[in-house]
């Protein structure tokens, strides 16, 4: 193994023209930008930010590649494959080429703002919170007693955001790379040379710069290694940073043994997105281990030849397709974001296989109620999803059914029916309020305006679907402040309506608004005000009457209706203890 060091800049100059690319065992730009701030932030402060490993693959290897997610020419042949680094050589590409990257298959901006005024020493070392996009948490526990200002100002980086992007002494810092000084001053507000400021500003902006010229040290692997060794050192020296996850590792080692395979997955999953299902790749291959083993673990991959992986994901495609057509036209689901979990549909994939695609009508309105039911009560959303999965696999794979996993759910739960207090505490991304929206557009529901049926699929952002109080947030903190934010946002407090009829209502009391709108256009999201009341004091009778009314509704909906005679019905009375 030899090794080299490279700037920064040339590095990037490598991407652009081809001669540095990316195996196919790599996996696909995630960073966020958090993470893109914080190499920044190490960066300009000199600080070790890791090494770079690459492979000098044979001139004459089928090894499979792909371009960087930023634009490559890819007229010469890549020398150098690169292993390890693909996240930082991308935002750093990104960031001094001021191009957007790909990100999910989107082309999204990564914005980093440069704080030119910010404190000679930067003692305020970020926290990162890998699960979050945003920084907008400013600060740890020693700057409790700063302002919200205070401690931006005490940064050097910052994700981009309107407030912040507005303020003089902030400037982007793909600026800084692709404009002069004057430009950046003039923005800023800096008159001449004679400002103050401006030998300050300018040492600054020449120490960002330089993060052009920072210098990576990398290691080289030699020609004569095979791809399936250096696919082997890559898993490796991944794994050990904890910097992939399993599905990942997985691709790495599928790519290793059938080249071409990245292209043919990730066609398929653009496919599926065009659906209205953006799934993660790690999805598709966690259906592609189902089919193939019955179980979802991804500890399974290397044992898996070539044949069997192509045959099965012939088959995964075929069965996927049927769960994707399913949930749209049998439960009438056609977007992500109306699924507590994707594995969701796996699992549908995996019954269908199972049964070579032959379903009965009672098998078929038997799943579509453990479906229902495992969406809103959080099947796969609990401890461990993919030892979830696996028992409902497990189940599938023995030659049960629809009427076994509804066994199954009810030892999760204690019961398959939702009751009032299911709906207390559950926030807008619980699975239970994403069946709220089913059952509601199910029922016909309205644009209380426009008439238009509610979807999360409108073309127009002033139809576009938003949760509305239907006792507005900013009545009931003027009116009744005794409430604290979990009481107003009792997802029994939201109704589903468009945007710019959300901005119409604003925080009029349901006394004013509600005369603007037809009554069955309100009762068909079960939001009834005579029994109930409109004033502030009404508050919780109506949300207490609500509550059971959509607890009643989804009952029916799911096609439980009595609890009792379904659970005859399929013979489903437990005879084992509830399960964790």
């Amino acid at each position: 193994m030899s090794k080299a060091e490279y700037k920064v800049s040339t590095l990037v100059d490598m991407i652009e023209s081809g001669e540095l690319q990316l195996p196919e065992m790599q996996r696909q730009y995630v960073w966020t930008q958090v993470k893109v701030r914080d190499l920044l932030d190490s960066l300009y402060r000199g600080y070790p930010s890791g090494i770079i490993l690459a492979w000098k693959a044979p001139q004459d290897s089928d090894v499979e590649t792909r371009a960087f997610a930023v634009a490559a020419n890819r007229d010469d042949a890549a020398s150098l494959l690169l292993l390890d680094g693909q996240q930082r050589l991308t935002s750093l590409s990104s960031i001094l080429r001021g191009e957007p990257v790909h990100v999910k298959g989107r082309k999204t901006p990564v914005e980093i703002l440069f704080n030119l005024d910010h404190p000679d020493e930067l003692t305020f070392i970020t926290e990162v919170n890998e699960d979050v996009e945003s920084d907008d948490d400013l600060g740890g526990d020693d700057e409790a007693d700063l302002d919200p200002k205070e401690r931006v100002n005490k940064r050097a980086f910052h994700v981009w955001n309107k407030a912040i992007g507005s303020l003089p002494n902030w400037v982007k810092v793909t600026d800084v790379f692709t404009k002069t000084d004057k430009e950046l001053f003039t923005s800023a507000g800096v008159t001449g040379f004679d400002d103050p400021r401006y030998a300050r500003y300018s040492e600054r902006l020449k120490q960002l710069r330089s993060v052009r010229d920072y210098v990576y040290r990398a290691e080289i692997l030699e020609r004569e290694k095979s791809y399936e060794e250096v696919t082997e050192i890559f898993v490796r020296v991944n794994s050990l940073g904890a910097k992939l996850r399993g599905s990942d590792l997985a691709l790495a080692q599928i790519t290793a043994r059938w080249k071409g395979s990245l292209s043919l997955f990730t066609h398929y999953q653009n496919r599926v997105r065009d659906l209205g299902f953006d799934l993660d790749l790690g999805v598709h291959l966690r259906a592609l281990i189902a089919v193939i083993t019955g179980q979802s673990k991804f500890l399974t991959v290397g044992s898996l030849s070539k044949d069997r992986l192509e045959q099965g994901w012939a088959r995964t495609q075929r069965v996927f397709d049927f769960a994707v057509d399913f949930v749209v036209k049998n439960l009438h689901i056609n977007s992500r974001t109306l699924l507590s979990s994707p594995l969701l549909l796996i699992t549908t994939a995996y019954w269908a296989d199972r049964r070579d695609l032959r379903i009965d009508p009672e098998e078929a309105a038997a799943f579509r109620t453990w479906f229902l039911i495992a969406n809103a009560k959080g099947r796969y959303s609990r401890g461990s999803s993919e030892s979830v999965l696996d028992q409902d696999l497990a189940i599938l794979r023995n030659g049960a059914g629809a009427a076994e996993l509804l066994e199954r759910l009810e030892q999760q739960f204690g019961r398959l029916d939702f009751m009032p207090n299911d709906l207390v505490g559950r926030n807008t991304r619980s699975g239970i309020f994403k069946t709220m929206f089913l059952l509601f557009a199910e029922q016909g529901a309205e644009d209380w305006a426009t008439s238009l049926h509610i979807s999360p699929k409108h073309a127009n952002s002033a139809d576009k679907i938003e949760f509305h109080h239907i006792f507005p947030k900013a009545y009931l903190k003027r009116e009744r402040r005794d409430l604290n934010d979990s009481e107003i946002n009792d997802i029994a407090n939201y109704a589903f309506i468009g945007s710019q009829t959300n901005k119409q209502i604003s925080d009029k009391t349901p006394a004013t608004y509600r005369a603007n709108y037809p009554v069955k256009r309100m009762e068909a999201q079960l939001v009834r005000f005579d029994p109930w009341g409109t004033g502030a004091g009404d508050f919780e009778g109506f949300i207490s009457e609500r509550r059971e009314a959509i607890a009643t509704a989804l009952n029916t909906f799911v096609g439980l209706g009595n609890e009792a005679a379904m659970l005859d019905k399929h013979d489903l009375r437990p005879t084992t203890s509830p399960v964790d």
